[in-house]
């Protein structure tokens, strides 16, 4: 059981000294640490990992840390003093070097195993060893784990080096790629989705190491240059980083019987899981089998909604495979994502994905990994037909929980008391054929337009315009017509106050974010903290200024142009 006694937060924590006291490492306290791992944490080559919940490692540190940014907005929820992140001491942890931190707090992390399924079908050659054993967190290592005010937050370096998980690779992660993620995480907790946060990011002024990209305009799909980038660590934040993938790997040990403690590491994992994510949820003091039962149902809540948001603020997961689904049912892992300009359902901005982890295709992938889900809780229900029926009930009601969240945000992006099929259909339709941009559409639609003016200003005329304007604008205008009729329940003022909550203004648009990292890359970090302040204000009207440049089209010569409309796994 997580030790649930709170040390009193200070006021504000300005120092290293002022946080350690509120360290509380429930995670390697309470669960099973690798019997062939080392307690020094030098474990950083690829082998074999048979047992055991995580193994410590010790993050190797860039060299030469600058500061590049830290989110304020999670800095002040935490009650951190924007200095620290500044401060010598801070600067040297959340960079890897943890060899002088003060106690409590230690010098060693951990990283953890898990099990890769795709479309609910198990895979094991990404492993190295084809055996599922060496395949997990190869560039992130979890180094605290603190309780602030009332709240568990882990804190997880990326690009902090190699670990067993490795598979060969440097362990470390470019600037671009953590640029990417740091604004992302930020932008996605202030459009309302939930989200693992950003801490902050650091970049190495020395370390390089070489990655596959795509020269300058590109249309390649697939990455034409090998290019020398500056190495960077970020720090995400969340309650626990526990995945779906993760459960799976102890559940597939248990079903095969690899180990004589198989069986209770995966019991220990899903009980720790609901203590850190479900425990105003799921009573404490009930068995474990009716836990189980209410974990299913619970995280299918959390991923119908999850993805309902994704979809209602244009964002696109792009490699939504079990390993890549947080369990505690938020966003997780900013790898190949985007934020969608062109309404297209079939939009996927990974080279390597394909069309089943496209932009309308998420809730399906969503249904695939809650069926993996479901499979790593079922052999902790052996011999319990009632709770196995309840478990199958849960799984199969996915699809019908999954569209009624759908519609309740359709309608809700819509103004719309109830969902409309027949109006939304006609609408998809229009959005396609006309090739409208999605958040420019409906932020226009939000201020209730009395023509069909002002949102014409959210449609790619450049494009593959309709070869009949005149008739598509007839249609828009019936379709407008229609959409006002079943409207008219509320004010003016009230519905459209409504619709802008949400419906952002403001989307990271790849194509905002291409040029704040390649200045970064430069030592100017003044676009990406722009674009940081921007983001974490997606519902606000800002500026003229920022109107100007952030709530415009897509230019067209960005279509099609390697790193900015696609982009491989590359980081």
């Amino acid at each position: 059981m997580i030790n649930r006694h709170h040390r009193e937060t200070p006021t504000t924590i300005r120092t290293l000294d002022d946080l350690a006291p509120l360290a509380d490492y429930s995670f390697m306290d309470t669960l099973h640490s690798d019997p062939e791992g080392k307690a020094n944490g030098a474990d950083h080559a690829p082998r074999q990992v048979f047992s055991g919940h995580y193994v410590p490692v010790k993050p190797t540190p860039i060299e030469n840390p600058e500061y590049v940014s830290h989110g304020k907005n999670l800095f002040r929820e935490l009650g951190f003093a924007d200095s620290l992140a500044q401060s010598d001491d801070f600067v040297r942890m959340f960079s890897g070097d943890l060899s002088r931190v003060p106690e409590p707090l230690r010098n060693v992390g951990w990283a953890c195993g898990y099990a890769l399924s795709i479309y609910g079908n198990e895979f094991y050659q990404q492993c190295p060893f084809q055996t599922g054993n060496g395949y997990g967190d190869g560039r992130a290592i979890s180094v605290l784990e603190a309780v602030i005010n009332g709240q568990r937050w882990e804190m997880q370096l990326k690009g902090a080096g190699r670990t067993p998980y490795c598979r060969g690779a440097d362990g470390r992660a470019v600037l671009r790629s953590s640029v990417r993620e740091f604004l992302a995480q930020e932008h996605m907790h202030a459009l309302g989705v939930p989200t693992s946060r950003s801490l902050s990011l650091y970049v190495s002024k020395t370390e390089q190491v070489r990655r596959p990209w795509y020269s300058e305009g590109s249309r390649s799909i697939d990455p034409d240059i090998l290019v020398s980038e500056p190495v960077a660590i970020s720090t995400r934040v969340a309650p626990s980083f526990i995945r779906v993938g993760q459960l799976e790997l102890f559940s597939r040990r248990a079903r095969k019987e690899e180990h004589p403690q198989a069986m209770e590491e995966l019991e220990k994992l899903v009980l720790h899981l609901i203590d850190r994510e479900y425990s105003d949820d799921i009573d404490r003091s009930l068995a474990t089998a009716e836990k189980v039962v209410l974990l299913a149902r619970e995280f299918r809540s959390r991923l119908t909604s999850l993805v309902a948001n994704w979809i209602r603020v244009g964002y696109c997961q792009g490699n939504f495979n079990s390993d890549n689904c947080a369990a505690g049912g938020f966003t997780l892992d900013y790898g190949p994502f985007g934020f969608i300009d062109l309404f297209d359902p079939q939009y996927q901005p990974w080279t390597g994905g394909g069309a089943h982890f496209s932009f309308l295709n998420q809730p399906l992938a969503a249904e695939r990994n809650f069926y993996s889900f479901c499979s790593a809780l079922r052999p902790l229900l052996t011999a319990r037909e009632d709770d196995l029926r309840q478990l199958d009930e849960i799984q199969s009601g996915f699809p019908k929980v999954m569209q009624e969240q759908l519609e309740k945000m359709w309608a809700d992006k819509l103004g719309l008391e109830a969902f409309d099929e027949a109006l939304f259909v006609d609408l998809a339709k229009l959005m396609m054929q006309t090739t409208v941009d999605y958040i420019l559409f409906f932020r226009e639609l939000s201020s209730l337009p009395d023509d069909i003016g002002p949102i014409k200003k959210s449609f790619y005329k450049g494009r593959t315009y309709a070869a009949d304007p005149d008739g598509i604008d007839r249609r828009w205008s019936a379709w407008l017509t229609k959409w006002k009729s079943l409207t008219q329940t509320r004010s003016r003022e009230e519905l459209s106050s409504q619709m802008k909550r949400v419906n952002p203004k403001y989307s990271l648009r790849e194509w905002f974010v291409v040029p704040a990292y390649q200045q970064a890359a430069a030592g100017d970090y003044a676009l990406l903290r722009e674009l940081q302040e921007v983001m974490t204000q997606p519902y606000a009207e800002q500026t003229e200024d920022v109107e100007k440049k952030y709530y415009r089209l897509k230019p067209l010569e960005l279509f099609n142009v390697g790193g900015s409309s696609h982009y491989s796994c590359s980081s």
